[in-house]
């Protein structure tokens, strides 16, 4: 009887996502959709704070620099303590583009306390960037590749939207074997958490970004406190988004197909790691929400494949119609990033492998080294009303 309870539970759980979770499975790329032209002239300054990122940072630089655009775009690279020369190839890919006076490097200042390292070095490029008075600023991260039509694409979104802030989740790489099993994955399961419909009614409270793209209004920027106020949040595009729509401010969230990451996750370790860096920060340091959340994954991922071995044919029947709907509801995902149709019916173990994720990020919040990235511990207990603090240790280490 329990069996047929929890599977019967589980295909009743995914009946409700299909038909009430503002269709959040129907991932499909959002660019050139609904928008409209650009009247005039704008002016645009890219914010690119890289760490350690010479393998990827020319690349970011030469496709900001291609952009379709009828206006200005000029790029600040922020050089946030690099140890490999990426403040040098950045500016060798301007020099190849002929494009010297649109590219300026900075090298970021020491690590402030209270601040994460990404966010230091965005204040430092937003700062610089405010004498060319720009129009809007695009927020992005050094692995991006831009698509030609990119940054024209938001800012016509955005002006014919009346949006403050617009932002793509670009399309990650998904080669090896661990990116096929689990990049699609984490696509599915953020859109589960922010479901774009939501996040795009400015009748709702939800707010999200993705971070690697992100189109703001300065004066959007400044009516939500500037980036200063999330200053040491982990989390930081949805924590932006938040105070942007929080201060009356109109926002979107889509999914891009040509704009990609080039960073590539070589193993099933690199995604754990990244999985990790952030799941328990997601989940607001709460143990009870930390079980909550594992106890409702395994019913809802797992216990529908569990079904099949209690000898029980209700509820191996129950748990395979939930799988076959989870499965379904996978699909789009599976499908925007060009696998093969049998990859949708791997979501239990994708799930079962975020699981471990999450609440490997828990002991490593415990043990005082939460938020690891490139050297820098950023996630630490004692934090006072949810603000994050970067370790002295790491801040010495720039």
């Amino acid at each position: 009887m329990f069996s047929r309870v929890l599977s019967g539970g589980a295909l009743l759980a995914w009946i409700y996502l299909l038909l009430f979770r503002q269709r959040f499975w129907r991932i499909r790329a959002a660019e050139g959709v609904g928008e409209g032209a650009v009247g005039e002239r704008r002016r645009i300054a890219a914010i690119v704070p890289a760490r350690n990122e010479a393998a990827l940072i020319a690349r970011s630089v030469t496709t900001l620099l291609d952009q379709d655009i009828e206006g200005e775009l000029r790029i600040w690279v922020v050089d946030d303590h690099s140890e490999d020369g990426t403040g040098v190839r950045a500016r060798e890919a301007a020099e190849q583009c002929g494009a010297q006076d649109r590219v300026t490097v900075l090298a970021a200042s020491e690590l402030a306390a209270g601040w994460t390292g990404k966010l230091w070095a965005l204040s430092q490029g937003i700062e610089a960037a405010r004498g060319f008075q720009p129009d809007w600023l695009l927020l992005t991260d050094a692995d991006i590749e831009h698509a030609r039509g990119n940054v024209r694409s938001l800012v016509a979104r955005c002006e014919a939207g009346g949006l403050d802030l617009a932002s793509y989740m670009v399309r990650l790489h998904c080669e090896s074997f661990a990116e096929r099993a689990l990049i699609p994955a984490f696509v599915f399961f953020f859109f589960k958490l922010y479901p774009p419909e939501r996040i795009n009614d400015p009748g709702r409270a939800a707010a999200a970004a993705a971070g690697g793209c992100i189109l703001i209004r300065p004066q959007a920027l400044d009516g939500a406190g500037g980036i200063g106020a999330i200053r040491g949040e982990i989390i930081d595009d949805c924590a932006l988004a938040k105070r942007v729509k929080g201060a009356g401010g109109r926002i979107w969230m889509g999914v891009a197909s040509e704009t990609r990451s080039a960073r590539a996750y070589r193993g099933f370790g690199e995604i754990w790691n990244m999985i990790a860096r952030t799941a328990f920060t997601q989940l607001k340091h709460s143990t009870p929400i930390l079980i909550g959340t594992i106890i409702g994954m395994m019913a809802l991922y797992v216990a529908p494949i569990a079904a099949w071995f209690t000898g029980d044919r209700a509820a191996a029947t129950c748990g395979l119609a939930a799988w076959a709907l989870m499965s379904a509801m996978y699909a789009p995902a599976v499908r925007f990033y060009r696998l093969r149709p049998l990859w949708a019916m791997s979501l239990p173990a994708a799930a079962a492998f975020y699981m471990g994720a999450t609440a490997c990020s828990a002991v490593r919040y415990w043990r005082g080294c939460g938020g690891q990235w490139k050297g820098r511990v950023q996630d630490l207990q004692g934090n006072r009303g949810g603000r994050r603090r970067v370790s002295s240790a790491a801040q010495g280490r720039g």
